[in-house]
């Protein structure tokens, strides 16, 4: 047991060494990196640096009021315009979303045309069917975030306008903000489940950063 437990605490914080220790071809020059609630980004520090040296561009955009107060697909919009700045109305990448980033990503891509110039999504503990959670936290976003909500029950409908891109949704059967967690299972996705202790932590659990990494970069020859 003390063993078991010490290979899942190491797991969880051992992400200074990328599984991939130089620079490979970038099968991404782009990446949106989408946070969630109360959130400004910085879970994205492991992840965004093991990225950008591979020459990956990462972007992750602020999103206001980050408590999702007036809305996800509010946020959506917030996101759109971030990236139209950032990258123009044209350029081609892959967007990684984190938690409620995961709903305000698939909004953007199936609602706000986003899915046009998306090449691969990653969800990492995102409320694909809700969180009972939500019942507890007061706005907009958070109703739009229960069970069963219009906005959730919206998100199923368009689903289809994903296309044939290449979906991939990461949970941890212990987490204690999506309720149930299994809400992070999405059928469209190809789904991974790993044992990280906590719901912040999966963006800084290793095993599931080097997985993320290995989808988002070609590794060289040899390597």
């Amino acid at each position: 047991m003390t063993a078991r437990f010490f290979q899942l605490f190491t797991g969880v914080f051992a992400t200074a060494v990328s599984c991939h220790p130089q620079p490979s071809q970038p099968r991404y020059e782009k990446v949106v990196l989408v946070h969630g609630i109360l959130e400004d980004g910085t879970a994205f520090n492991s992840l965004r640096q093991r990225l950008e040296t591979h020459g990956i561009q990462c972007h992750v955009p602020q999103l206001r009021p980050n408590d999702a107060r007036d809305g996800i697909d509010q946020l959506a919009e917030t996101l759109k315009d971030g990236i139209d700045a950032e990258f123009g109305p044209d350029a081609r990448f892959a967007m990684v979303g984190f938690s409620m980033g995961g709903l305000v990503s698939r909004h953007y891509l199936q609602n706000l045309g986003g899915a046009e110039r998306c090449d691969s999504f990653i969800t990492v503990s995102s409320p694909h069917h809700g969180t009972k959670m939500a019942y507890t936290y007061p706005g907009k976003g958070a109703r739009q975030m229960r069970p069963g909500s219009p906005f959730l029950k919206k998100l199923e409908e368009t689903e289809h306008r994903l296309g044939d891109m290449p979906v991939v949704s990461y949970r941890t059967p212990m987490d204690l903000i999506i309720l149930p967690t299994e809400s992070s299972v999405w059928k469209r996705a190809e789904n991974h489940s790993h044992p990280v202790l906590l719901h912040p932590l999966m963006l800084h659990s290793k095993p599931v950063l080097d997985d993320i990494e290995k989808r988002l970069v070609i590794e060289k020859a040899g390597a």
